[in-house]
């Protein structure tokens, strides 16, 4: 395991491997294949057949010290695809032993994804890894997000020990253009410094990447992240290759909700559609 964390041979290891093609007017989830606990429900088409929600659910409920997770997803020209998560991804308390999960999206020309899990909730004493890899081909887009929640606030659960590394690249035309490393550990005083997290649980950070934002959206979502909530942050950057709005606050709720409407304000013009809640988000 990267960054020096020991990994159990007794770990669940789950791989998961998704190929979607675009069949005529239909986007269609051509292969799928798993190795241990990580799969997918069937294809859904709730705003019709060219974008195809997947939803990935990972049995255990959680993922434990010595957990490793492998996700990938390749699109085909012109296929579209929205990828999302039942609910919030558990990652317990380590017992010194880190867990990973791994996400690569690889999309060609003409095609786009959308990664949009729901919130990591890192336990106590929990030691996670979380590497999310994007390559776009020239003319291909990215919409996603990451949202991590340290500790169990609502039970009275302080984040006191364990760790957070997070890494997310993109790529267009196999040229990096976004590179983003944290190491986040308890107890750094990182945490409460107000040019870290400020004493805030939840981050967020929602990305665009292969897609020029019309002005008039950015707006909007300046304006968005500008009526958070008094104790929260956010803002907005259009970046010459990506767009990026934060979240730092003490609500996973909040931060969904701004991302919702982030992403709703932003999907019709980077994706020609108009936004299509995964009906999974409602339950």
């Amino acid at each position: 395991m990267r960054h020096g964390e020991p990994i159990a041979a007794t770990g669940w290891r789950a791989a998961l491997a998704l190929a979607y093609e675009r069949r005529g007017a239909r986007t269609v989830l051509a292969s799928r294949r798993h190795d241990g606990p990580l799969v997918v429900q069937k294809p859904l088409y709730p705003e019709g057949d060219a974008a195809c929600h997947t939803i990935i659910v990972h049995p255990p409920g959680g993922i434990a010290g010595g957990d490793e997770l492998e996700i990938e997803a390749r699109l085909g020209g012109a296929a579209h695809a929205l990828l999302t998560t039942p609910g919030a991804t558990r990652w317990y308390k380590a017992n010194g032993l880190g867990a990973r999960q791994r996400v690569r999206l690889d999309v060609a020309t003409g095609g786009c994804v959308e990664w949009l899990p729901q919130e990591n909730l890192l336990f106590d004493a929990a030691r996670a890894t979380l590497e999310t890899d994007i390559a776009l081909a020239g003319g291909a887009r990215y919409l996603g997000w990451e949202i991590a929640c340290f500790g169990r606030v609502a039970s009275g659960e302080r984040f006191a020990g364990g760790a957070l590394r997070q890494t997310t690249t993109i790529r267009i035309a196999d040229r990096l253009v976004w590179n983003e490393r944290a190491i986040l550990d308890a107890g750094d005083r990182l945490f409460g410094s107000p040019i870290g997290l400020a004493g805030g649980t939840v981050t967020g950070t929602l990305l665009v990447a292969g897609a020029a934002i019309p002005a008039t959206a950015i707006e909007r979502c300046r304006e968005l992240a500008g009526d958070v909530a008094a104790q929260d942050r956010a803002g907005v950057s259009n970046l010459p290759q990506v767009f990026v709005a934060r979240y730092l606050g003490a609500s996973a709720e909040r931060c969904r909700a701004l991302f919702a409407a982030l992403w709703a304000e932003l999907r019709p013009g980077v994706l020609g559609r108009e936004a299509c809640l995964p009906r999974i988000w409602r339950t």
